[in-house]
């Protein structure tokens, strides 16, 4: 199983940040640069509340992290490249050996 890891995302977590009102909103906050592999899957267009959305889900392989470690993405997360985003909906370790993590993830932007 050949891995080539040629691009680098930047893992991000989201964070709350009070609005000024008395609320808050999500923001996020840059946790470091992975190098990976991405594998696109078949897209597809989502409603949303006023444009339409595609959506195109992919796999993306990294290097394992121990679990708790800031540079191990879990579900929630997203990887930035460039404007590009990739929100992360679930991992698991790809090789029986753990050295390689799957992000089953959605890369979403307008259509």
């Amino acid at each position: 199983m050949s891995v080539e890891l040629g691009r680098a995302l930047v893992l991000e977590r989201p964070v709350r940040v009070a609005d000024g009102a008395g609320g808050h909103a999500e923001s996020w906050v840059a946790l470091g640069t992975l190098w990976a592999e991405v594998a696109p899957g078949s897209g597809r267009d989502v409603a949303g509340e006023e444009v339409t959305l595609a959506s195109v889900p992919c796999r993306i392989t990294v290097r394992a992290a121990p679990f708790g470690a800031p540079s191990r993405p879990v579900a929630g997360q997203r990887f930035r490249e460039g404007g590009r985003v990739f929100a992360i909906l679930a991992v698991s370790e790809r090789d029986a050996g753990g050295r390689y993590l799957t992000c089953f993830a959605r890369e979403e932007g307008p259509a």
